[in-house]
C-alpha cells in the first residue's frame, strides 16, 4: 500500500514537463496506467540523486583491507568498547600488572580480570610473562600503546 501526500505530489507537479512530455511518459510507463503513480514517479525522478562516481570508488577499493583484515580490526575495536577491557588497557600502558592489580585498577573480581585478560590475549593486545607464581601482563607492542594514545587525543579533543 502505497500512501500519498497530496501536498508533495502537488509541489512535484508544479514541476512537471510539459503536456507532449507527459503523454510520452505515459505511453512508456503505460503499465502503470495511473496518472497519480506517474505523478510520484516524476517527482522522484526531480529529485537530485546520488551519482556514484566509479573512478574514485576503483581507486579506493583496493586499498581496503580484505573480509579477515576487516573482522580482526572490528574485533579490536570491540575489545576496545567496554570499559573494563579499555581500563586494564589504560592501566597497562602505564606498566606492566598482575592480575590482581589489574582487578583492583578495572573495579572487578579476578575471576573477571581474567576473563577479560584472556579475551584481550586473543587479540594480541596484551601479553604475559611469569614470575614464579604470579603472571605479570603487559600491552603487546608499541601499535597497541599508539592506539590508545590516539584513542585518548580523539577524546579529549571532545572536552
Amino acid at each position: 500500500m502505497v500512501i500519498v501526500d497530496e501536498e508533495a505530489v502537488a509541489a512535484a507537479s508544479a514541476s512537471l514537463p510539459g503536456d507532449l512530455r507527459v503523454k510520452a511518459l505515459c505511453d512508456i510507463f503505460s503499465a502503470l496506467g495511473d496518472p497519480t503513480r506517474l505523478r510520484i514517479l516524476m517527482a522522484l525522478a526531480s529529485q537530485p540523486l546520488c551519482v556514484c562516481d566509479l573512478a574514485a570508488v576503483a581507486q579506493v577499493s583496493p586499498s581496503l583491507p580484505g573480509a579477515m583484515r576487516v573482522k580482526a580490526l572490528c574485533d579490536i575495536f570491540s575489545a576496545l568498547g567496554d570499559p573494563t577491557r579499555l581500563r586494564i588497557l589504560m592501566a597497562l600502558a602505564s606498566q606492566p600488572l598482575c592480575v590482581c592489580d589489574l582487578a583492583a585498577v578495572a573495579q572487578v573480581s579476578q575471576s573477571a580480570a581474567s576473563h577479560q585478560l584472556r579475551s584481550l590475549r586473543d587479540l594480541d593486545l596484551v601479553k604475559f610473562e611469569r614470575q614464579g607464581k604470579r603472571a605479570v601482563y603487559s600491552l603487546a607492542d608499541d601499535h597497541v600503546v599508539a592506539l590508545l594514545a590516539q584513542g585518548r587525543e580523539h577524546a579529549d579533543e571532545r572536552f
